[in-house]
């Protein structure tokens, strides 16, 4: 995990976040997001009832929370729970308040998404497509990166059916056809 503590800005408040290269996520911290979203005197008993709340509920433990120093308000780093984005978009539908809705209503909208996909799976592909050209990628790239998906994909299932094992038997095939196409590994091998 780097060591690179951040501070993001929701709505002009401060939400303290750490990236963590190995999960390739961000932590935030709960309490900040607390809150931000309940406007509460006392967010760390907001936080402890919730868990207890949620724990009841769904039966969702909290061990997956973790605590990472922070930089506190008086300077110091002072250990606080986190969550990735994952657990904390999970934490955010179940806190009642008019500020979490807006999170809420678009977590709606990305599952109802899922299920148009499932029924009809060129729906994932227009998502795709659509985001490459959001991010400025040019149809030429656009084009190229759905072949080399394409590609990808019947790699694979040629090796599935050699009885090649996910994991790090791909790790290390990709590896020797990046060697052989340019030269370089991929690193992870």
């Amino acid at each position: 995990m780097t060591n690179k503590n951040e501070i993001k800005l929701f709505q002009n408040e401060q939400i303290r976040t750490k990236w963590d290269s190995e999960i390739e996520d961000y932590y935030f911290s709960v309490i900040d997001v607390i809150a931000v979203l309940t406007e509460s005197k006392n967010p760390n008993r907001y936080w402890s009832d919730l868990k207890i709340k949620l724990k009841d509920e769904s039966g969702e433990p909290y061990e997956d929370i973790v605590k990472l120093k922070m930089p506190a308000s008086d300077g110091k780093m002072r250990l606080t729970d986190v969550a990735n984005s994952k657990q904390l978009l999970r934490i955010i539908q179940s806190v009642p308040s008019p500020k979490a809705e807006p999170f809420k209503q678009w977590l709606a909208q990305l599952g109802k998404g899922r299920l148009d996909e499932i029924a009809d799976p060129e729906q994932a592909i227009e998502r795709a497509i659509n985001t490459y050209r959001m991010k400025g990628y040019s149809e030429e790239w656009i084009t190229q990166r759905l072949k080399s998906i394409e590609i990808r994909k019947d790699l694979t299932s040629e090796w599935n059916r050699s009885g090649v094992k996910s994991g790090e038997e791909y790790g290390i095939l990709t590896d020797e056809v990046s060697k052989a196409w340019s030269g370089l590994t991929t690193g992870g091998i």
